[in-house]
This record gives structure tokens, sequence and C-alpha cells, in this order.
């Protein structure tokens, strides 16, 4: 069956049998623009085809549709008598009409074929069909068997509800629409409707509450243009809009399982990077994904997906102007990118097997422009950036001759620039190679130390993955300060002088819990040091006047940290002039924070902020998540080994408290406690045991949940100490005071007001 309305409001029906030999004969028609044609009146002539006409509005059909669920066709106009006609397709179905079909010849159904064909359509029936009048006619509507629901809508900006059983009034009107309805569907698995008006609005109602359960600008949706086509696909629960572009909508017509979560890609991010030039925020996902954000409100302004096929990109820059984009990936392909429309500019990629790129940096070197990848092939590519390269594929400059005989032996993690000509790069073995780029040969190396508790033969993580440099005391080289920052084995860091064969003049351990620290960044003056670990802990320290030339046996200042992320941080950046943080993480969030750590808000997120307007920030909010991880409750000193249980316990009331001298035999005696004998000592081997019961990640953190759980000492319980005192027997009525005293009864005068 082939339904279509016309302008002179019939509804036009093509029976067809035999179809798949009708469509075979059709297809081997002539062809009109590349496609088999076949003229109306042809088909007509077919034995295989039965035309069917009716007469139905008075004005051009808008929207018809045949519903196999009730036999019958669905159709509207602009007309306000005839504005919707549920009526049958092949002819009458009551007896009457039957009869008086047979009794006068030429009605039949062979007659009426030729006379349909002629163009005088009859009518149907008043019995085969439904006529609805509504204000203004129907423009559009929606049909539900399930729900026994029928909507429409139209140049009067409301939404009908009819039970399609009765036609002579409407079950509900929905109005908040400012434009003519243009699409409606019913989702009849939650009893929902959708409705998209000319304005490019789109609304999601209730039909059983009737009411408006969310509102979609044209903004916000980034609908633009005039609407020509609307279908909703209930598969997956998305609403396809044809305008000047073609967009996809997901509708969430059910809450996700934690709504409160906010995620800005939705696979982990392994790269971010803010755009100073167009003060844009760039991040790359595991899924290829580049999202462009804007800075100053945290909306999403473009993205691009498949940037390097099915491999994730693992590290990005911008050249020198921040108007193009690098990206790395591990398919072992450097590309740029216009990123404001997606445009790939130029490939960057060795001949042969490409190992996967695991950082890369951008340099000008003499006015020369370079990009620099390393990564699992053991070797420093340098490409030559010229804008007027007219390859699309580049290659490598040649490799270093210092490289090739004594570069790294194992696979390089990171690499940093530092103007002029100084390069550093670290490998997953630990050695750090600074690099005199102007000559290509080796500045110095670099070897990480183990931890003085290493043990021989243990197994010990010493791969370097970030390297940052201390630019402003690049001047002072001869006097031995440290001017390179790595991270280390055990969760340390460690400050280098670049001096040859000099040992690192200062390391300690940012984390609280010894965690690898993953990403590092430091204020343009180098004053502030930002250290990001595994658990997603930033740690802020100040070093202005740390490890300057004499060994360091202490961590410099500490200032705060906070809890940024739930998972490890790939990437920090200090955003200097607007006094604010960048963080990124495989959690698939990328977030803004003060200096201080105030959260500023989570790229993506529903409610946009202004970055000089502290009220529009989240704080003193903080992530869904991290407010409910265990692990980011607070350690407790005790289990730090910090202090013992009795020094918390007698904090409050002990004469050391009050700043007097405590006595060495009280010093494991409290008044509440006169039974409890204890020394220092045992606790410390009751609390070691208990945590040897612990292991992995599970060490640290679970045993925050039991700090409030009274400890065991084995002795009397502290309940044996209460005193307990007999109850007074009192009598079970009490009497009536006597107020005669104050010369009136206050409980009679107080019944009197309420009666």
């Amino acid at each position: 069956m082939i339904l279509y309305g016309d302008d002179q409001g019939c509804v036009n029906i093509l029976l067809m049998s035999s179809v798949g030999e009708l469509l075979r004969t059709w297809k081997k028609l002539p062809k009109a623009e590349n496609l088999p044609s076949i003229c109306l009146e042809s088909v007509i002539l077919s034995p295989s085809v039965t035309y069917i006409r009716w007469k139905v509005h008075e004005d051009w059909v808008t929207q018809l549709n045949y519903y196999d669920s009730i036999k019958a066709v669905i159709s509207t106009s602009s007309h306000e008598l005839t504005a919707l006609v549920i009526g049958c397709t092949v002819g009458a179905t009551n007896v009457e009409q039957q009869m008086k079909e047979i009794q006068e010849p030429g009605k039949g159904s062979k007659g009426r074929k030729g006379q349909m064909a002629m163009g005088s359509p009859p009518r149907r029936a008043e019995g085969d069909q439904t006529v609805f009048r509504v204000h203004k006619g129907v423009k559009t509507f929606a049909f539900s068997k399930r729900n026994n629901l029928l909507v429409t809508g139209g140049m009067d900006r409301a939404i009908r509800l009819w039970n399609p059983y009765m036609p002579s009034r409407c079950t509900g009107i929905l109005r908040s629409h400012t434009a003519p309805i243009f699409y409606l569907h019913i989702s009849e698995e939650d009893a929902k409707i959708i409705s998209v008006s000319t304005d490019n609005t789109v609304k999601i109602w209730d039909a059983e509450d009737q009411s408006c359960l969310f509102s979609a600008c044209s903004k916000a949706s980034g609908i633009k243009g005039k609407l020509s086509a609307c279908l909703y696909a209930p598969g997956t629960q998305s609403l396809y809009v044809a305008a000047d572009t073609l967009a996809l909508l997901y509708l969430k017509l059910r809450p996700l399982p934690e709504h409160r979560l906010v995620v800005s890609h939705v696979e982990p991010v392994l790269c971010c990077k803010y755009n100073r030039a167009f003060r844009q925020v760039v991040s790359c996902s595991e899924g290829s994904t580049v999202k462009v954000w804007d800075f100053e409100t945290g909306k999403q302004l473009f993205e691009f997906t498949r940037a390097h096929g099915d491999a994730a990109i693992t590290c990005l820059t911008f050249d020198g102007s921040g108007r193009r984009l690098v990206t790395g990936g591990r398919d072992g392909c450097l590309k740029i990118w216009n990123y404001n429309n997606g445009h790939c500019l130029n490939t960057l990629k060795r001949e042969g097997k490409c190992d996967e790129i695991c950082d890369c940096t951008y340099a000008v070197v003499n006015r020369s422009k370079y990009i620099v990848a390393v990564g699992w092939d053991r070797r420093i590519n340098v490409y030559f950036d010229c804008t007027e390269e007219l390859h699309h594929v580049q290659k490598p400059q040649p490799f270093w001759q210092d490289d090739i005989t004594q570069g790294h032996k194992e696979d390089i993690l990171c690499v940093a620039y530092c103007p002029p000509t100084l390069l550093a790069t670290a490998s997953y073995d630990g050695e750090i190679i600074v690099w005199n780029m102007n000559s290509g040969c080796i500045y110095c190396k670099l070897h990480t130390p183990l931890p003085a508790d290493c043990a021989e033969g243990g197994a010990i993580d010493t791969s370097v993955t970030q390297v940052v440099f201390l630019r402003t005391r690049m001047a002072m080289l001869e006097s031995g300060a440290a001017a390179l920052i790595s991270n280390g084995p055990q969760g340390s860091l460690i400050f280098w002088s670049l001096l040859s064969g000099a040992s690192p003049p200062a390391s300690f351990i940012p984390s609280r819990v010894k965690s690898p620290i993953s990403s590092i960044a430091v204020t343009p003056d180098d004053s502030s040091l930002y250290a990001a670990d595994s658990d997603g802990y930033v740690y802020v320290y100040s070093i202005k006047d740390y490890a300057l030339g004499n060994l360091e046996q202490e961590p410099p200042q500490y200032m705060h940290h906070w809890r940024a992320h739930i998972k490890m941080v790939v990437s920090l950046e200090v955003i200097d002039e607007d006094r604010v943080l960048l963080s990124s993480s495989i959690d698939c969030t990328v977030r803004l924070w003060s200096l201080t750590g105030e959260y500023i808000g989570t790229f993506g997120q529903a409610e946009p902020w202004e970055v000089f307007t502290p009220a529009s920030w989240k704080h003193p909010r903080v992530p869904y998540e991290i407010l409910i991880d265990p692990q980011s409750l607070p350690l407790h000193p005790v289990l730090e080994g910090q202090s013992s249980v009795l020094e918390v316990i007698n904090s409050d009331q002990s004469p050391k408290a009050q700043g007097k001298p405590v006595p060495k035999h009280e010093e494991s005696y409290h008044p509440k406690y006169p039974h409890i004998s204890i020394t220092d000592a045992e606790i410390k081997v009751g609390v070691n045991k208990w945590l040897s019961q612990s292991s992995g990640e599970r060490l640290k953190h679970k045993h925050c949940k039991n700090l409030n759980k009274p400890l065991n000492h084995k002795g009397l319980s502290t309940y044996h100490t209460i005193n307990c005192y007999e109850i007074a027997n009192v009598p079970e009525i009490c009497e009536k005071p006597d107020l005669s005293v104050l010369g009136s009864d206050f409980f009679y005068e107080s019944s009197l007001e309420e009666n």
C-alpha cells in the first residue's frame, strides 16, 4: 500500500498485489535522473494495482498515515471542519452502503476505479470515517493504539490529546510552545509525547500527568535554520531533525542510574591542553574523539571523532600561533588539524612500522619550527613544520647521531622543551637525557636513583612519565640550582641540577599514601608546584626558594591539597593569567579549579560558569563522585603513625593540652577509663596486626570506615563504669493543679474560647 495526500484535500491509495514481480517490472523502465521511474497514469492501468481516491478535506493534506492496528487511514488538513479524519481505505463498511453500491451499476469497485482515475473522487460514507474539528486545523499528529491516545498540533501552538473514539471533545490541552507545532511523536513504552515547533524548540511531555518534563531551545540543541523533517527512532531513543544540517538528539527519557555524575567524554581522557590564543580547551579521549570547549563557560563548542581511526589519542600540542592542533596516537602517527572544523592538514609518520607515540611538543629553534615526538620506537622524531609543505604525508628529519649511538635503550615516555635549545626526554628505565637541539648532541644524562629502603633485586618501577623545566632557573645552572623536575619511584618527586654527573639536590614524596605522581605543573614564575597522583589528589608546594644550590633534606613548604578526580590525573596546567588550574583524568572528566582548590566546574555540565564570577562556580560543593568515594575520607593520625591512641584520647583533657607537663607515670592513664591500662607499644602492635590483614589499595583507605569503632583492649567494657540510680516512684495520674489562688481557672477559660 502506498498513500499520499494532495493539494485538493484527497487521500490517494495504491493497493498493489504481486509486489515483487511488479517492482521488478518497474525497475526495467527508463530512468529519470538515474532512477527507474513510472508515471501515475501508467500505474493506475496496471492490473496488479488498485487505485483509490477519497475526497476527505477542503484544504490540502498536511499529514497522513495508515495504521494496521485499526485498519484505517488518519489524515489531517488546515481546514477546521475536517482537521483530522480517521477513515477506511477500500470503501464502505456498513451494510446499507454496500447494498446501495450493489443496486447502483457503475458504483462498484471497478467502476469506482475508473471514476477515480478520471478525477472525480467520491466522499466516504459518514459511517466509514470519524471527523475531528480543531481550531485552525491540524498540521501534525501522532497515534498510539497501545495508549489509546491521539495527539494533534498546528498553527494555534497547542497540543491536544484525544480519545480516538470520542471526536467531540479533547481530553487535554498542552500549552507551552510559542510557535506552530511541526512534529509530534508518542513514545509508547513510557507514555511520553515529543513535540517540535517551528522555532526549533523540542519538548518532552508526560501524557498521564499532562506536564512538560523537558524543553530544549534551538541554541541548546544546536538546530539552526528552517525545519524540513523530523523522525524519532525508538530503538536508540533519538530524534533526527533536518534543518540547515541534520541534527541527531539523544533523548534521555529515563534518568541515568546516577544522575549526579557529569562527564566530559564517554571514554577516558588521555590528554588535555589550554589554548591561550582562542581561550579554548581541547581534550582528547581513548575513543579518538577531539572536543573543543569554551574556557570561560565550560560549554562544548565543537567535536570530531575517529581522528586517528580506532586508535586512542595519547598526546597533543599546539603550534606557535595556537591556530593548529597536533595530535599523536597509538597508531604511530602525528596529525595536524584545523580543529575549528576538524580538517586534517598534514600527517606525520615514519616509514615502515609505526610504534605508539607517547608524547609530543612544539619547538622553535633559531626561527626554525619543529614538531618533536617520542614513543615506543626509542628515537627522537623531529619533523620540520612548514605551512607550505605540499605533501600531505611528511617524514621525520634524519636521526641525531648521539640518539643512535648513545640514546635511550627503553621506550621514551615523555618529552619537554625549554627555549632556546634544550630538550629533555625520559624513558621507562628511569633515564633522563637533556639534548641540545642546535647540534643534536647530548647535554647531560640523569639516572633516577633507587629508594634507600629498596631491597636488592626488588621489582621497583623506575619509569619517568613526567619532566618539567623550571625556566626561570636556567640562568642559575652554574650554581647548581635545580632546573628540572621529574616523577620518580614510590610516588616521589625529584629535583635535578643539569650539571653533568650531579646527584639530585632534592627529592620528596608529596602523596600522603605514596601513590605514583602522574602529572606535574608549575606556575610561570616557578614559585608553586602542583603535583597530581594516580588516586586523583592534587598537592601544592611552594618551591620559590627550594633547591637553589644546596642539598635539601626536608620537603618544600606544603600549601594545601584536595582531591580533583577519583582516578589517575593525566594532565595538569596552570592558567596563571586567570589564576585557575586545568585538570583531566581517565575518569572521563575535564575540570577547572582555582589555584587554592575551589571547584569551578566540569566541562560539559549543564550549568555554565563565568571564570571571573566566583558566584557562578560550584564551590563550596565538590563533584558528587568524589564526595561519596571512600578514598576521599581523611586518614586518621593514629593509622598514619603520627600519634598514639592515648594521645588522641587525652588531647582534650590532658595537662599537656592545658600547658602543663605530663608526668611520665600518668601517660597511659585517663580518669574516664580507670580500669584500662595499656601501653603505646601494645597499641602499636595491635594496629599493625589489624593493618596486615588488609591488602592492595584497600590498605590505604578501608580503615577510614572503621575509625569510629572502639578498640578492643581485652579489658572491662566502658559501660561497666556507668553509675546506676533508682528511678523515683511518681503517681501515674497527675492531679489537676489548684489555680483558685489566681482568681480564675485557666483550663476552663481556654476550653470556652475554643468552643
